[in-house]
């Protein structure tokens, strides 16, 4: 049916407050004429109409009388899409099928997809014409190996089309990624200082969470504001050299901001989306040189030195095709890097570094200084291991804190991270040496706390592998906001006393 207003009574626009994320929803009464007339039922895809603006959106229908009768509810999301007011007169009708639905369909099946295909996918999700439930059988139908090289590159240009791209007029701008899978593994923030300090241009763009109880802007978010327009991401950088910023407030390659919702509720984050998403958000925020940390351990993302190998592999001609200089650490993924796991614990470590504080967490320092070392010697040409010494001696000097500062005030302050109120101790029971932390379920204790949308939630690492420990020492403390977030996570915990496993300590029982 054609879009015709002065045939069509319009309903009533109604906000009904309800969070439903980045899913676009509205709501009817089950006995709205509109229903009868032109055949939806609950969950029917529908295009939504006012005088000004027009998207696609999820159908749920009420039966109480949340809603009068002529008027129509919307979500948020959907309200605030809509730029709507109340009582704004709202028309419905059925949308043009969406052709792209159809090439998911044959990624289901093993078909591959061209780079039209790919193009015409994302430009859908960013316009708003699919469900979470069409995101999620995209993002399963190319889970695993399921894209090839081919593939994930055209993937990678269609999404950094898909939104900003900031163009900044210098030979070198540097940037970084950590593949993930390691709690903790903050050093984003003090890169971007010790780089910044160093003269170099790093605009930091980053992402929130997927499936970590923490992402680097969910960290900084307790720090300062993330949120910055490109044109504030842009005098910030000119300003200092560097900035943190959160990615989807920019909108470089926005449609890995709504796969990235739907991976988090998934748990997945695949080869091929991870490597087109990472390299997107670096072409687009006008990364020249970057260097991709990928962690190896038995319970990290990359498991083996050849799933890493595999992996390198992949990033390296995903990006010379594209046109990106890129170098690829291998690093160690065992345990968790620093001592907090969780937005503002992994802030409070990031500030002990930066401050060289006596008890700072070395293990974050060290493997900082490593990444940004590695940058330093790509970009400079520096021998091996000159590099970290570089950005070892900028950070003792207090450079990399003085940057660090100016770059936090440059975006709108410097605040201290919150505390939460809740707190449970993990104690060992016997002595003995730390043989093996697991970085997944460590991770999973940290989320049930309530980290990363809690802030002050998360956890205390009180040991590494080869410490002694002696009885009754604390191994880890929880942090949480609530009670009832405390309890969840402290009744996981024992059910999984090995997330930390201990070696006997025969001097202990002596």
């Amino acid at each position: 049916m054609n879009y015709t207003p002065e045939r069509l009574n319009p309903l009533k626009a109604c906000r009904l407050g309800l969070d439903t994320h980045q899913e676009l929803t509205i709501y009817l009464r089950q006995d709205c004429p509109v229903c009868r007339s032109e055949g939806f039922s609950a969950l029917s895809r529908v295009l939504v109409h006012t005088e000004q603006r027009h998207l696609i959106a999820t159908l749920h229908m009420v039966t109480s009388d949340l809603l009068m009768p002529g008027e129509i509810g919307f979500s948020e999301s959907t309200w605030k899409r809509m730029e709507l007011r109340d009582n704004t007169s709202v028309w419905l009708s059925h949308p043009k099928p969406v052709q792209s639905l159809s090439y998911i369909r044959a990624k289901v099946y093993g078909n591959e997809l061209s780079s039209d295909q790919l193009s015409e996918i994302i430009d859908d999700i960013v316009a708003g014409r699919f469900a979470d439930v069409h995101l999620a059988a995209f993002i399963t139908a190319c889970g695993g190996d399921k894209l090839n090289i081919r593939e994930i590159t055209d993937l990678t240009q269609a999404m950094v089309n898909s939104g900003s791209q900031i163009e900044w007029g210098l030979p070198t701008v540097v940037d970084k990624h950590c593949v993930g899978g390691l709690p903790g593994n903050r050093t984003t923030p003090i890169l971007v200082s010790i780089l910044a300090a160093a003269g170099l241009t790093m605009p930091k763009t980053s992402s929130r969470a997927i499936t970590s109880p923490a992402g680097t802007a969910d960290t900084m978010e307790t720090l300062t504001n993330v949120s910055l327009s490109l044109e504030q991401m842009r005098a910030v950088v000119e300003q200092e050299g560097g900035c943190l910023a959160w990615g989807g407030s920019v909108r470089l390659s926005p449609s890995d901001d709504l796969l990235i919702q739907v991976e988090r509720a998934l748990d997945i984050d695949s080869e091929g989306q991870l490597i087109a998403s990472v390299l997107s958000k670096k072409i687009a925020a006008g990364a020249t040189h970057v260097v991709i940390d990928i962690p190896v351990g038995p319970t990290a993302k990359v498991r083996s030195n050849e799933a890493a190998e595999v992996l390198a592999n992949n990033f390296k001609a995903v990006a010379k095709t594209l046109g990106i200089t890129i170098s690829v650490l291998f690093t160690d993924g065992s345990q968790p890097v620093g001592r907090g796991i969780g937005p503002a614990l992994e802030a409070r470590d990031i500030l002990e570094v930066l401050q060289n504080k006596p008890n700072m967490p070395l293990d974050l320092r060290q493997r900082s200084a490593e990444v940004a070392g590695s940058v330093l010697e790509m970009v400079n040409e520096l021998p091996k291991g000159e590099g970290y010494k570089e950005a070892l001696k900028i950070l003792d000097s207090g450079a990399a804190w003085e940057k660090f500062q100016a770059i936090c005030q440059a975006q709108g302050s410097l605040k201290a991270p919150p505390i939460a109120p809740y707190r449970y101790e993990l104690i060992a029971q016997a002595g003995g040496i730390i043989h093996c932390i697991d970085n997944r379920k460590l991770a999973k204790v940290a989320k049930l706390a309530g980290a990363p949308a809690d802030l002050a939630a998360g956890v205390d690492l009180h040991c590494k592998i080869s410490d002694h420990v002696e009885p009754n020492q604390p191994l880890l403390t929880i942090h949480a906001e609530s009670s009832g977030e405390l309890s969840y996570a402290v009744e996981y915990l024992e059910e999984h006393l090995d997330i930390i496993e201990l070696t006997t300590d025969r001097k202990a029982k002596t």
